[in-house]
């Protein structure tokens, strides 16, 4: 599987991104795809995570209420609406894909896509 992540930028606080991972290789159908983030400095966190069949979803607390992750399976990508941006939110944002049930922890995760960043002024 490999991921593609795109559609970070530079946000004013309080703006909206939305950020897409493109999955493309072997088909995803019964796995976990989540996002991280990793700001300077910081060790990479978990963000959120979307059950790719069922759609079910978690999140940090950090982000619950001003993020939303999402998926088209059509189109085998998936999506992470960030509204409400803060400051703290500056990081780089990691998409990645594993097997198992809404999966909360980077080491359970097999495939990473190469990062996009996000740079929320203040």
């Amino acid at each position: 599987v490999q991921l593609q992540a795109s559609g970070g930028g530079l946000v004013q606080a309080g703006g909206s991104l939305r950020l897409s991972c493109a999955a493309s290789g072997r088909t995803i159908t019964s796995s976990s795809m989540g996002w991280f983030r990793q700001a300077p400095g910081k060790e990479r966190e978990f963000v959120a995570v979307i059950s790719w069949s069922a759609g079910s979803t978690y999140y940090a607390d950090s982000v619950k209420g001003r993020f939303t992750i999402s998926r088209d399976n059509a189109k085998n990508t998936m999506y992470l609406q960030m509204s409400s941006l803060k400051p703290e939110d500056t990081a780089v944002y990691y998409c990645a894909a594993g097997t198992g049930f809404l999966l909360l922890h980077d080491n359970q995760y097999n495939y990473w896509g190469q990062g996009t960043l996000v740079t929320v002024s203040s």
